[in-house]
Order: structure tokens, then sequence, then C-alpha cells
């Protein structure tokens, strides 16, 4: 695909003050097209390269292997995808949040929005993960109650994307209605904190995620999501993730 840039011809005539004094200056405007036929410039290029170089290796570094394709369109309340990146961010942000806070951490809720390719079938590669996750959003833990995480709930089943989730189970009732909302195992309680993580993005309200402005606390962990898909997948081999219970809806 062939670019070009156009410098329009003109004259600019800029006045400059200096106390009494006035100066008039006519600046003359060439009209350029820039593309790809200029020839490339051996002095720049000779800088570059060296750093080109040592970026394409970091970025082509196998760290795991994936033994399928997987989208985050392949499931209407969960995908294999998504499971794998809000686990990942579940396992590798709850040691550094309990070294930091002596607290537990509940849940997970990322976007699914915020997943922005596939993840082929082979090698994975830091440069994978910067394709997965190409923002700078870091994890937040936010601290909630169980009324809010109901609105949580509510914002999931009502916006019509696979949104990533760990550590709640979501049934849905064939009508829509939630036949069970539950939190390592046990029913939501209204009054009881809840420490959810996700990403300074939504809880600035991206996605209309407004519901974790109502954080008593907020925990900045400083961890990259794509860092944490670095480590994650620097971890594990092989990663093979699954559609599974997490969110689901009845038929009957």
């Amino acid at each position: 695909m062939k670019y070009k840039f156009v410098l329009i011809i003109g004259f600019i005539s800029l006045i400059f003050s200096c106390e009494n004094s006035k100066q008039l200056v006519n600046i003359n405007v060439e009209n350029r097209v820039i593309s790809e036929q200029l020839p490339a410039n051996k002095g720049i290029e000779a800088i570059i390269d060296p750093y080109k170089i040592n970026l394409d290796k970091s970025m082509n570094k196998i760290l795991s292997y994936s033994k399928d394709t997987y989208s985050k369109n392949d499931g209407d309340y969960n995908t294999a995808i998504g499971n794998l990146i809000a686990d990942a961010v579940f396992e590798l942000s709850k040691p550094v949040f309990k070294s930091r806070t002596g607290k537990n951490l509940d849940v997970v809720l990322l976007n699914h929005g915020g997943i922005r390719s596939i993840l082929s079938k082979g090698n994975i590669t830091t440069r994978t993960a910067f394709s997965l996750m190409p923002f700078e959003n870091s994890v937040i833990v936010v601290a909630l109650k169980g009324a809010v995480v109901l609105e949580m709930a509510t914002y999931l089943k009502e916006f019509g994307k696979p949104h990533p989730i760990s550590g709640i189970e979501l049934v849905l009732n064939s009508d829509n209605t939630y036949n069970k909302i539950l939190i390592g195992g046990n029913p939501v309680e209204m009054e009881k904190t809840y420490y959810i993580a996700t990403n300074d993005y939504l809880y600035k309200g991206g996605d209309r995620m407004y519901f974790l402005k109502k954080s008593d606390t907020l925990y900045d962990l400083n961890y990259k999501i794509r860092t944490v898909l670095i480590d994650y997948f620097k971890t594990y081999d092989t990663l093979s993730p699954k559609k599974d219970q997490r969110f689901i809806k009845l038929k009957q």
C-alpha cells in the first residue's frame, strides 16, 4: 500500500511584537510528496537496525504452545480465550494482592473488547501477548459490597458479550433471571466486601462499567495485563483453554 503525505504550498505571514517594534516574516512552504518511492536514508537505517534486530528477537521469543486456535467470538456467555486471560489474571494477581494487603482476591472481571486478536494454534511468543493485549492497562483491585456485585451480574447478563470472568459462577434461567450467583462456591452476601480484579480502563467507566466506581477501596497492583499474560505463558508449556460452566444459560 502506498501512502502519500502532501505538504501544502503557502505563504505564512507572522507578526512578532517586541516592545513597540513589529517584524513581518514570510515563510515559503514547498509542495513535496512523501511516499514509499523515496530512497531510504542509509545513515538512519544503520542507527535503527541494531535496535530492530534486538526487538524482533525479543518479540519472537517462544514462550508456550497453543493446541488450537481460539477466538473471543466462540461463545455466548464465556469463551476459551476469555477464560484463559481471566484465569491468568486471577492466578498471578492473587499472590501479589495477598502479599501487599493480606486480603484474598475473589473475582476477576475484564472486558470482551479488550481482547484484540485470536490466539492462533502453534507457538506463542511475546508478540502474541502484544497482539492480544496491545493496551497499557494495569490490574487494579476494587472492594465491592455484595449488593454491587449483583449489579455487576445484572450488567453481565444484559451486555450481550462474553466478558472474561474468573472466580464467580453465574447461571441464568431460560427466562433470563438468575438461577444462582456464586463466589468461591457460596452465594453472594449483600453486606460482605469482595475484592474484584479488573483494569484501570474499566474502573474509569470503560464499557459503561460504572458500578466499579462504587468501590470502598482501590488497589493498583502496578502489573500490566499484557505482562501477566507473558508471565503466564512462560509458566505453562502448552495451553488448551476451554469454555466451561462459569457463565451459562439453562435451556429449560
